[in-house]
Parts: C-alpha cells; sequence; structure tokens
C-alpha cells in the first residue's frame, strides 16, 4: 500500500521572511504586513482563508497549483482568498505594500 505524504504547511513568516512581517496574532486572526520591492519573490508558502489589503499598488504574479495569475493591485482593494499555498512576485515597478488577515476557525 502507498501512503501519501502530503507537504507541510509553509509559514510565511519563516519562509518568505524577506517580505512577510508578523503584527499581532490572537485566537481568530493573525495579522502580517507584506512588503515587496520590485522583483521580490515569497516563495512557496500557505495562508489558511484571508483577506488581503493594498497599502500600496503594483503588479503581482501569484502561482497557486499550477495555475499563475498576474493581479493589478490598486491602492485600497481588499480581496478574499480561500486557504491555499501559494508563490508571489512582485512584477511591477514600484514596491507593493500589502495587510495580510489570516482567518482561524
Amino acid at each position: 500500500m502507498k501512503v501519501k505524504v502530503l507537504e507541510k504547511k509553509k509559514d510565511p513568516i519563516v519562509v518568505a521572511k524577506n517580505v512577510y512581517k508578523f503584527i499581532m496574532e490572537n485566537d481568530r486572526v493573525r495579522v502580517l504586513d507584506v512588503l515587496f520591492k520590485p522583483n521580490d519573490k515569497a516563495v512557496m508558502h500557505y495562508h489558511p482563508d484571508h483577506v488581503v489589503y493594498v497599502l500600496q499598488g503594483s503588479k503581482a504574479k501569484i502561482t497557486s497549483s499550477g495555475k499563475t495569475d498576474v493581479l493589478d493591485l490598486k491602492v485600497g482593494q481588499a480581496i478574499f482568498l480561500e486557504a491555499q499555498n501559494h508563490e508571489a512576485e512582485n512584477i511591477g515597478k514600484t514596491d507593493l505594500h500589502l495587510l495580510v488577515v489570516e482567518l482561524k476557525k
């Protein structure tokens, strides 16, 4: 019998500490400050359901489950994303500054 090995959930503040900074956490949410300089990349990592709020906009390339999307993120925009593993890269010419609020169940 073959046993399927599940990939460990990679915490962005550990594996992508080049862009992710911890702000606060309680039993309901974890809040992260995310700053990508142009061409910065966050390697594959995991988020539970989360909300992304754009503080400074740019273009981001997000790759998840073999699918790549390019997002033109604008200041003041909020996006809800379901739990996922993904990697992200700032492909724009300006800094991309985000506030990420991870939801706990």
